[in-house]
C-alpha cells in the first residue's frame, strides 16, 4: 500500500495545501540533525556521512535505547530501488562494527564526545556493547516509493529483516513550508525484528514471547496481585506491548534480576487512563491501586498495561537467573534465535505449571 499524505487548512471551507519541495535533500538531513524526532524521538544521532569502505557514505547513523544501531539513508535523487539496494549494502558495513568503532564514529560526529557517557545521560541506562553489531535496522527516508521497492521491503520484512521506509512530504502554507511524514510499516515491527537478531542463525519462532518488566518504580508484587505487565516512559518502551494479543504466552524477566513468571495475555495494550483491575470483585482504575508507581500525565510517556492471567510466578528473590538465558531491553519481543529456544526449554523446567492457563 503506497503511502499518500495530504494536509488541509482548517476552516468553514477547508483548503488543501499544495505540495512543495525542499531545496535539496541535504536540507532534510540538516533538519534531522537539528531535530532527530523528525524520524524518532527515541533515537540518538551518533554519526553522519561515514565512509563505509564500499565506495560510499552512510547518510546518518543513530542508536536506540536498547543500544541497537539504526542506519538512515536518504533517497537523494536515486531511484527508490537503488536506495533500497544501497542501504542493504551499507548494512553489511554496520554489521561489521564493534563497540570501539561505534565509539570512534560518535567522537567524529560530536568532537571528542564519549558515547557511553552521553548514551546514559540520554536514555538513563548504560550502553550495552554486547548487541554490536548484531542488532540493527535500516530506515530509508524518501519522498516517494515505487511499487517494486515496496514489494522488496515487504519481502525482506516478512523474513525478519529489520527495514522500514519513512515517507515525507513538503507542503506550502503561505510563505512557510510544512513537513509531514508517515511510516510505510508500523515502526514496532522493525524495532521488534532488530531486537531479535544475533550472530547465530535464526530459525522458526517458537510462539513464546519475551517480556522485560521493571524499572521506574514498577512493582512485580503489584503486577502479580492485579494481573498485568506494563511499560512507559516513552513510546519506544510502550509500543512493543502492541505485539501481544489475548492467548499469547509471555515469559517475564526483571532486568538484572531474572525470570519471575509466565502467563497468558488476556487483553490488548491499554493506556493507564483506561486500564482497570479487579479489587474485591469490582473493576477500578489502575491508578487507584498502585502504591509504588507514580503514573505520568505526559501522553508520550504514559504507562500502558496488558492484562495477564498468571500460570506461575516467583518473588524477585527467587528469580531464575542462570548463565546463558536470553535477555533483551525491549519490553516485548518474539525471538527467533537458538538462545531463546534453549531459554524456553530451561524455563519450562523451572516453571512446571507454565501451561496451566
Amino acid at each position: 500500500m503506497l503511502v499518500s499524505q495530504r494536509i488541509w487548512r482548517v476552516g468553514q471551507s477547508p483548503e488543501r495545501l499544495p505540495e512543495g519541495r525542499l531545496a535539496s535533500e541535504w536540507e532534510l538531513e540538516e533538519m534531522i540533525i537539528a531535530k532527530p524526532e523528525i524520524v524518532s524521538d527515541q533515537w540518538m544521532i551518533i554519526g553522519r556521512q561515514e565512509e563505509t569502505g564500499f565506495n560510499g557514505r552512510i547518510d546518518l547513523l543513530a542508536i536506540a535505547p536498547d543500544s541497537s544501531l539504526v542506519l538512515i539513508e536518504l533517497k537523494r535523487g536515486r531511484s527508490p530501488r537503488e536506495v533500497v539496494a544501497q542501504a542493504i549494502d551499507y548494512a553489511t558495513w554496520v554489521e561489521a562494527l564493534d563497540a570501539e568503532a561505534v565509539a570512534r564514529i560518535y567522537a567524529r560526529f560530536k568532537k571528542g564526545a564519549d558515547l557511553a557517557k552521553d548514551f546514559e545521560a540520554r536514555f538513563g541506562v548504560s550502553l550495552d556493547t554486547e548487541v554490536f553489531p548484531y542488532q540493527h535496522q535500516i530506515v530509508i527516508v524518501a519522498a516517494a516509493l515505487d511499487a517494486a521497492s515496496e514489494r522488496i521491503v515487504a519481502y525482506l520484512s516478512k523474513r525478519s529483516v529489520a527495514i522500514n521506509v519513512l515517507c515525507f512530504k513538503v507542503f506550502e502554507c503561505g510563505v512557510e513550508k510544512l513537513l509531514s511524514r508517515a511510516w510505510l510499516r508500523d515502526p514496532v515491527e522493525s524495532q521488534a525484528a532488530s531486537a531479535t537478531t544475533s550472530k547465530s542463525p535464526s530459525g522458526p519462532w517458537n510462539g513464546e514471547y519475551y517480556v522485560s518488566f521493571g524499572g521506574e518504580g514498577r512493582s512485580w508484587e503489584e503486577a502479580v496481585k492485579y494481573g498485568f505487565i506494563s511499560a512507559g516512559g516513552g513510546t519506544w518502551y510502550s509500543n512493543t506491548l502492541k505485539l501481544l494479543k489475548p492467548g499469547d504466552r509471555v515469559w517475564v524477566k526483571i532486568p538484572r534480576t531474572g525470570y519471575v513468571g509466565v502467563g497468558r495475555v488476556s487483553g490488548f495494550s491499554t493506556p493507564q487512563t483506561e486500564f482497570r483491575v479487579s479489587v474485591d470483585g469490582k473493576q477500578v482504575p489502575v491508578s487507584d491501586v498502585l502504591a509504588s508507581h507514580q503514573l505520568p500525565d505526559d501522553p508520550e510517556k504514559m504507562e500502558h498495561f496488558v492484562a495477564i492471567e498468571w500460570a506461575e510466578t516467583v518473588p524477585e528473590d527467587k528469580a531464575i537467573n542462570e548463565s546463558g538465558l536470553f535477555s533483551n531491553r525491549n519490553t516485548v519481543c518474539a525471538p527467533k534465535i537458538p538462545e531463546w529456544r534453549t531459554t524456553i526449554d530451561r524455563l519450562q523446567r523451572a516453571f512446571p505449571k507454565y501451561d496451566s492457563v
